[in-house]
Parts: structure tokens; sequence; C-alpha cells
């Protein structure tokens, strides 16, 4: 399968997709209506307009994967855009909490120090990790 890296952006179509796109279809929305890379190696979710399927377009460096979701019953509670973006923003557990059938409508998300990783400007491109040495009685 595909691991999560914390460097994968994931991004969630906002609307409804038509769930016949296959391949072709997904990674021309990708890159016309979400303008984003789709051999970047992020994640892209696609939903139809009865939540009740999803699409998922991913590059793992040697191909592309379409993953797809069918509930039996029930319906994604798939968040809204801000006005005038075609596209939302989730964290991976966001991502595990929408696919779990939890409304993210209703979540909360804390106020806390979350490092943005391949970003152009941030610290951590910037800056090399700071070095760790360890001894007998503990790391310094």
């Amino acid at each position: 399968m595909f691991g999560i890296g914390p460097a994968t952006r994931i991004y969630l179509a906002a609307g409804a997709t038509d769930m016949r796109k296959g391949f072709e279809g997904l990674y021309g929305l990708v890159r016309d209506q979400l303008q984003l890379e789709p051999l970047s190696g992020h994640i892209f979710i696609f939903s139809n307009a009865q939540r009740n399927r999803l699409r998922l377009l991913f590059w793992d460096g040697s191909g592309l994967w379409v993953c797809a979701k069918r509930l039996e019953r029930g319906r994604f509670g798939w968040p809204q855009a801000e006005a005038g973006e075609s596209k939302v923003v989730l964290s991976q557990e966001e991502l595990t909490l929408l696919v779990g059938g939890i409304d993210l409508a209703g979540s909360k998300r804390r106020a806390w120090f979350r490092k943005v990783i391949g970003e152009p400007g941030s610290e951590l491109a910037a800056r090399p990790p700071r070095a760790t040495t360890v001894f007998p009685g503990g790391v310094a």
C-alpha cells in the first residue's frame, strides 16, 4: 500500500465529482480545477453529489493509485470550502475521521504547534536539525 508521510498533504475537492472518472479524468481535475500537481505525492480526494462515494488519487513515485469507497448506508460529512476556494486541506487525523464516518463540522481542531514540512520558506527547509548527543546519563 502507500504511507502518508509528514510532508504529504491531503486535498479534498469542493463540490461534486462524476465518479465515472478514472485516472485521466481525476488527474485533469487536480491539474485544472484544484490547480495542483497530480504527481506531487499528495493525496487528492473527490466525492459524488450524494456524498456516499469517494475516490482518492495518489502518486507513489512509480504510478498513480485510484482508490474508491462506497457506503452502503449514510453519507460522508464533507467539509465546506472557504468562499472562492476549490479545495479543502485536511490533516491525516481529519482524513481518518472523515473516512470513519465522523462529521468534521462538529469537531474542533486544537491550537497546537504543527511544523509545516516541505513548504518554501519554512524554518525546517532553511535550518538543519539540531544535533543530539547521547551520554550515559542522558541526552544533551
